[in-house]
């Protein structure tokens, strides 16, 4: 039986009881909500891995996206990036590769993470068949089919694209952003068909329920400018995606939404209602959102800022952004800001949710620096080798106070004046 299965019929399963441990809540409480469809457990059957809970009542989650070009196809570099996301703080991974040997890239990936993985398994169906003539509907399953054979935890299937949902692109700007959903309508306006993963649903469930595979419900058609946000287009294939996540849970299939995308600040929260209307408080899995159009290279700090706010009304889990976000594929340093930026939206959303963990840290810092303690300060960095190198790197620093106020140092004065007071 699958987690949802399980917790319908309240039997306790040991990766409840791994993630209730981990996140420090009551197992009763923790099945409840899986029960409900409000939280997930990511770990499939055929992967081995330690289980994770996305959803509610639990701490924010994010995730480092990696991958293969046909540009850049070095699997050992797609390793290297791996180890450096889940290293400064990745819950999950997922493979977006497109180019190279795929298929040796994702099982060099799920042998080596101790982490969740994803996929998107129609990336790799459009690939080894580019031309949206010939791929058939057989294809895109089979694509599939071998992706959580292979033990993948979760899978982002574009379901919810409709053929009747193409008419509401035509007052947009960007069009259709994703990847998956531009080929999907392509392949819909060339055969004059209904989405093969919508037709295919019942079968794309069965498959997912046999490993207990998550689904992440994709969307397709999510905004990707500030102009194209929260419309009829979005919205459309959210209440589609509302339904999907409902027959999903009657078949005891374990489900997530994806959601935008460009949105600026002030509908941000309106978003997330949204998506919790209509899709009855399903875990929300958001990219950024990105705040602004036009700060390229500085994307993962925009996408930091509307995950804080996505996190804080109810977003459940956060997918990063990199400073190549529009420009290009990640090296592993860009991966490692991006973890980070997503890591310090998902930890500020937390401390603002009075999570009890979330501010012991912060806590902590405020102690060190209050007794000019660096190690100690460096041990509670988000990343230690970064605030220990820009310290370093400035000759004019001293073992007591920094270059920006030196003797004038706010922190000294307390420690040689606090006896007094």
């Amino acid at each position: 039986m699958t987690q949802l299965e399980n917790a319908k019929k309240r039997i306790v399963t040991v990766e409840m009881k791994q993630v209730a441990e981990s996140e420090q809540m009551s197992v009763s409480l923790l099945l409840k909500d899986i029960a409900k469809g409000y939280t997930v457990i990511t770990k499939s059957k055929g992967h081995s891995c330690k289980p994770l809970g996305i959803g509610r009542n639990l701490y924010i989650k994010i995730n480092a996206n990696i991958g293969t070009s046909n540009f850049c196809s070095n699997a050992q570099k797609e390793l290297e990036k791996l180890n450096a996301a889940v290293k400064y703080g990745a819950d999950t991974v997922m493979d977006l590769s497109t180019g190279g040997d795929i298929d040796a890239v994702r099982k060099l990936i799920l042998k080596h993470a101790k982490v969740p993985v994803g996929t998107v398994p129609i990336y790799q169906a459009i690939t080894q068949c580019p031309d949206a003539e010939k791929l058939s509907e057989t294809d895109f399953l089979n694509s599939i089919e071998n992706h959580i054979k292979d033990g993948v935890d979760f899978i982002t299937v574009h379901c919810g694209i409709r053929k009747e949902h193409i008419s509401l692109l035509k007052t947009r700007i960007m069009g259709v952003v994703s990847r998956g959903g531009s080929f999907l309508v392509k392949w819909m306006l060339t055969h004059n068909k209904e989405n093969p993963l919508f037709t295919h649903y019942d079968e794309i469930l069965s498959m997912a329920k046999e490993d207990d595979v998550v689904l992440s419900l994709g969307d397709g058609l999510r905004p990707g400018c500030l102009a194209d946000a929260t419309d009829k287009a979005q919205i459309a294939e959210l209440k589609t995606l509302g339904e999907l996540a409902r027959r999903a849970y009657k078949k005891g299939v374990q489900v997530m939404i994806e959601g935008p995308g460009h949105v600026p600040l002030q509908q941000i929260e309106k978003n997330i209602k949204l998506q919790k209307k209509y899709c009855r408080g399903a875990p929300f899995y958001v990219l950024g959102p990105l705040v602004t159009d036009i700060a390229p290279g500085y994307d993962h700090i925009v996408g930091a800022i509307g995950g804080a706010l996505a996190a804080y009304y109810g977003a459940d889990f956060l997918c990063y952004l990199t400073p190549t976000e529009h420009l290009g594929l990640p090296d592993t340093e860009h991966v490692i800001d991006g973890v980070i930026a997503s890591k310090i939206a998902a930890h500020a959303a937390d401390i603002a949710r009075g999570k009890p963990r979330a501010r012991i840290a912060d806590d902590d810092m405020s102690h060190a620096r209050s007794n000019l303690d660096w190690d100690g300060m460096y041990k509670l960095a988000m990343n230690p080798e970064k605030a220990k190198l820009l310290r370093e790197k400035d000759l004019h620093n001293t073992e007591s106070v920094c270059s920006m106020c030196g003797d004038f140092c706010s922190a000294k004065i307390n420690k040689e004046t606090r006896k007094k007071y």
